[in-house]
């Protein structure tokens, strides 16, 4: 009788760390909001004179965590929203000047507000929790993933059981994005498992693969980290993060590369995100509007460009901000 006592036990310690997660003092660096602007810029280049391309960028949206506004954007471009996530996105047909380059940019004024558990509906689209609960093209329900959890004692209460999978993860994975060892950055959750390393798509594509399994339902957001130091400058790249939504509960984020890359955040980031954020994008295997010739896009937060029909890579990016508020 000694060992199901013991995970009783176990179980029942679990639940607690959980729940103390939300109310641990463990205040981020940042303030509860955040305002700035953010230019966002893109030039397409190699291009002969007057040679036309099909261009797509991704635009930021007002919703429960930040209020956006548009303050410019090229001419002639259209903004439309694309119907699974409600995702917006900016399409120009551009057509190269006597250099050979498409420049565009887009300004806004962000106000971006820290994020806590919440009874917000993120869902976005008309399906439900159930869409977060179907497999993407390189994030299977389950796949290679289940091996780090086969030998685990799992919770029945869903946020404990979320916590572990965040624990298992923050484990399994090192934030390291080798020039020598390539296949990170591609968000492919059975090669997050074998590597062990990743960026933050890699890291976020493994805990969404796992809580599906589980039968919580889990989505990805991406786009920007805006650096912690308030002033203005250039945004380096970009960053995503997930969500997970227990069963009568609201949609619950965690950050856990962050957590890799500041173990003293772990406690903060299963249920926070700082305000040092803005985002552009939800989902994977993303279809375009106008749609794109080439295939559906494993995620979009840098241009998307084609040339006579083909997937276009000659782009030069620039994304730089600057507070507008003091700390």
């Amino acid at each position: 009788m000694a060992k199901p006592i013991r995970n009783a036990l176990a179980m029942i310690s679990m639940v607690a760390m959980a729940a103390m997660s939300f109310a641990a003092d463990n205040t981020p660096k940042t303030a509860a909001s955040r305002a700035f602007t953010l230019t966002y810029s893109a030039t397409v280049t190699g291009l002969s004179p007057g040679q036309a391309a099909r261009i797509w960028l991704p635009v930021a949206q007002s919703s429960a965590d930040q209020d956006v506004t548009i303050v410019s954007q090229p001419s002639g471009a259209q903004i439309n929203s694309e119907p699974v996530h409600n995702n917006q996105i900016l399409y120009v047909d551009g057509k190269a000047d006597g250099d050979g380059k498409i420049p565009l940019s887009l300004t806004y004024k962000v106000v971006r507000r820290e994020v806590i558990e919440d009874t917000t509906d993120r869902s976005n689209q008309s399906e439900g929790d159930a869409f977060y609960l179907k497999p993407d093209n390189r994030v299977p329900v389950g796949g290679k993933a289940m091996t780090l959890i086969a030998d685990k004692q799992l919770p029945q209460d869903q946020i404990a059981l979320a916590r572990l999978l965040y624990d298992t993860v923050d484990a399994h994975m090192i934030y390291s994005k080798p020039k020598d060892k390539p296949g990170w950055g591609n968000g492919d959750s059975n090669w997050a498992c074998d590597s062990g390393f990743g960026n933050c798509t890699d890291f976020h594509s493994l805990f969404i693969s796992l809580a599906r399994a589980e039968n919580i339902p889990a989505k990805f957001e991406i786009g920007f980290s805006i650096p912690e130091k308030h002033g203005e400058g250039e945004i380096s790249g970009y960053h995503c993060w997930a969500f997970f939504k227990p069963q009568d509960r609201g949609w619950i984020p965690v950050d856990i590369s962050e957590a890799s890359k500041h173990p003293e955040m772990k406690e903060y980031y299963f249920g926070h995100l700082t305000a040092d954020r803005i985002t552009f994008t939800t989902g994977r295997d993303l279809t375009l509007v106008p749609k794109q010739d080439g295939a559906a896009l494993n995620y979009f937060v840098y241009p998307y460009v084609e040339v006579d029909g083909k997937p276009y890579t000659k782009i030069e990016k620039k994304f730089t901000f600057n507070d507008t508020e003091p700390k």
